[in-house]
């Protein structure tokens, strides 16, 4: 039974998550503080966290940021701020998902299923051993790490999944739309703007100089290509 972990400090939104997640055969926790919720994530193991953004005590962001830096799951941010400066924010912290109150509890369960079935998905097909080296570039995609000049970078779990995946198909250019469907896997209930954050979270990582990239560069008007 999958293991999800709510922080969230309404209580009857709180519940309200939990009931229709628990009809579906999650297991539920919930956490009302930031403080609580965030010791909760890092000194417990859950497949999953839906965090609510506007917290006492420690915000949401800041769970976000020290989730992601300990754990490789799935992230969704729930919040009643619709700003995209806070979607780019919490996406570029390593959240898999942002979802805007209200919502349907229908579209939750639906968000929260389709991000462990695409987790699933990517560590069932993960090769053994292969990893994928270019101009100083080195990918390890079994323990899921990424060098730059032997130097390890840290990347989420959804940065890592973009970057190996433009890696494996060289010098195919991928509109937005295409990456976001074969990445997210559900164009119809996300953002395709956090695309765009991804990749340039990436670049931030990998590349020396990211407004001039050597490995995945800009084709203006038609998407993304991995340089090969």
């Amino acid at each position: 039974m999958k293991r999800i972990l709510i922080i969230e400090d309404d209580i009857s939104i709180a519940e309200l998550e939990r009931d229709y997640l628990e009809i579906d055969g999650f297991s539920v926790e919930i956490a009302f503080t930031g403080d609580n919720g965030l010791q909760k994530a890092l000194s417990e193991e859950y497949d999953l966290v839906l965090l609510d953004l506007m917290l006492p005590g420690v915000n949401g962001f800041q769970i976000c940021k020290a989730i992601r830096t300990e754990k490789d799951i799935p992230i969704l941010l729930v919040s009643a701020k619709k700003e995209d400066i806070d979607k780019i924010r919490g996406l570029g912290l390593g959240a898999d998902d942002y979802i805007v109150k209200p919502f349907s509890p229908s579209e939750l369960v639906a968000r929260v299923k389709a991000h462990l079935s695409r987790y699933q998905r990517l560590i069932g097909k993960e090769p053994q051993s292969d990893s994928i080296m270019i101009r100083g570039l080195r990918i390890d995609q079994a323990p899921r790490r990424v060098y730059v000049n032997n130097q390890e970078v840290v990347t989420t779990t959804k940065e890592f999944d973009v970057l190996t995946f433009l890696a494996l198909h060289p010098n195919h250019v991928f509109s937005k739309e295409q990456l976001f469907e074969k990445l997210w896997g559900y164009d119809s209930l996300g953002e395709i703007s956090t695309v765009t954050v991804h990749i340039r979270k990436i670049r931030e990582k990998i590349e020396t100089d990211p407004s001039n990239p050597q490995y995945i560069e800009t084709v203006w008007g038609a998407g993304y290509r991995f340089k090969g």
